[in-house]
């Protein structure tokens, strides 16, 4: 071999070292995080504020280092190209060892090595990394972001302004191939896309809607609204004006009950006006994942959700929000609903949600109604309110009781369905049901 061509094999050797130095960078860079860079630079680290900015801001960084590992593999590429073409004469042996050549270092120093080392000390690479990524970034990023911008101009669809390098769709195929390697849980993997799709959620899909909202009259009594919050289940209840669409605050059991142990006369002689709290609103088309930041910021539990025209459109709790990335809170002694259970003579146990005309069939009747399909949506409707445990209501001579509910929301789950005790109705629909019953048998 010539003096040129050791040169040329010498240069193409940097390029390789400088390429995995700009791969361990770049992967190093990629795990850290803003507050992995605030801690470095609380700890005293020298480059630690470079970090953070490139941290801040991370994908002019990444871009330029991977136009940077892209040229010095190309340059390596092309040198180690003419050395083989100089010392060769067959035209298979010029092409064939070239590639083999660099494929094997490209996967082995480039692919593997330096990306281990980058995952494996990732805060020393950074931070070693920094200044020079800083220096290359200001000199080079008008160069891989002109590409980018000329990427975009002839892909097909819409193109990403940062590059596609860096994305969340990156991370979640990370995600799922950690659970496929067995590295996470199943559940685990959930809970991470649950965050990702979080900041894509707005209010108006995990609120509670108004027509299940329980709420309260301002001129309610102390007692009242005690006796409300047992029944519901609920330890915060908005507090109305003239309608649901002016709520006026936010009555808090455990203000109620400190009140009554103070002044037990409170009870009766106050109203919920005089303990409730100042109500914190939110538009419905807000992002989820802002609503739980500024709920955790003002230390509230309950913001009520308004609608485009500025009506109550519903409320929503801290822990909606928790569930869309847990997942539904439920009470591990809670059991599936049956449809119906029979607990005597003309007396059932049954599913909120069972179908009007099946519980007409249970006593023998034909009844239905065309506003309303279920059990539960005939009583909000009889009621003109939403149903809490208790609630009692006579239709078409059978009396409906709601059931306490066993969810976080306490939702009504269970109704208990039985022939009114008015004799008349009583003696006609027990004729009707021994009418149909014998049809039956016959």
């Amino acid at each position: 071999m010539t003096q040129t061509q050791w040169i040329l094999l010498a240069v193409a050797a940097a390029c390789v070292i400088l390429a995995a130095f700009a791969t361990a960078a770049e992967t190093a860079l990629s795990a850290i995080s803003r507050s992995r860079a605030e801690r470095l630079l609380e700890e005293g680290h020298r480059a630690g504020r470079r970090l953070l900015l490139i941290a801040q801001d991370p994908a002019p960084a990444l871009n330029t280092l991977l136009f940077v590992r892209l040229l010095l593999e190309v340059v390596a590429t092309v040198l180690v190209t003419l050395v083989y073409f100089d010392h060769f004469v067959a035209t298979w042996a010029r092409i064939l060892y070239p590639v083999l050549t660099m494929v094997l270092i490209s996967f082995i120093v480039l692919g593997v090595a330096a990306r281990t080392l980058g995952r494996q000390h990732a805060e020393r690479v950074a931070l070693a990394a920094s200044g020079p990524v800083a220096a290359l970034s200001t000199v080079l990023g008008p160069v891989p972001q002109l590409m980018i911008l000329l990427g975009n101009a002839v892909t097909p669809g819409k193109g990403f302004t940062e590059g596609p390098f860096t994305s969340e769709a990156e991370l979640r195929e990370l995600v799922d191939l950690a659970e496929a390697r067995e590295v996470i849980e199943a559940g685990e993997r959930q809970m991470i896309h649950s965050v990702f799709e979080l900041g894509d959620t707005i209010v108006k899909e995990v609120m509670v809607p108004r027509t299940e909202m329980v709420y309260i009259e301002r001129g309610k009594t102390l007692r009242q609204g005690v006796s409300l919050a047992l029944r519901s289940g609920f330890s915060r209840i908005p507090v109305i004006g003239e309608d649901v669409d002016d709520v006026v605050g936010i009555l808090y059991l455990k203000d109620v009950i400190r009140r009554m142990y103070d002044n037990p006369k409170a009870q009766a002689n106050e109203t919920v006006d005089t303990l409730m709290r100042p109500p914190t609103y939110c538009p419905d088309s807000k992002p989820v994942d802002e609503l739980l930041r500024e709920m955790q910021l003002t230390r509230s539990h309950v913001v009520i959700v308004i609608d485009e025209f500025g009506g109550t459109a519903g409320l929503a709790t801290i822990e909606d929000v928790l569930e869309e990335i847990v997942g539904e809170i439920v009470d591990e002694y809670d059991d599936e609903v049956a449809p119906v259970t029979e607990l005597g003579e003309h007396r059932f146990r049954v599913s909120a949600r069972l179908p009007i005309d099946h519980l007409g069939e249970l006593f023998g009747l034909k009844v239905d109604d065309e506003d309303v399909d279920t059990v539960l949506g005939l009583m909000a409707k009889e009621l003109n309110k939403v149903p809490i445990p208790g609630s009692v209501v006579h239709w078409e001579g059978i009396e409906l009781t709601a059931e306490r509910g066993s969810d976080r929301r306490h939702s009504i789950q269970t109704v208990l369905a039985s022939l009114v005790a008015d004799e008349d109705t009583a003696a006609e629909a027990a004729t009707k049901l021994a009418e149909e019953s014998a049809k039956r048998r016959s």
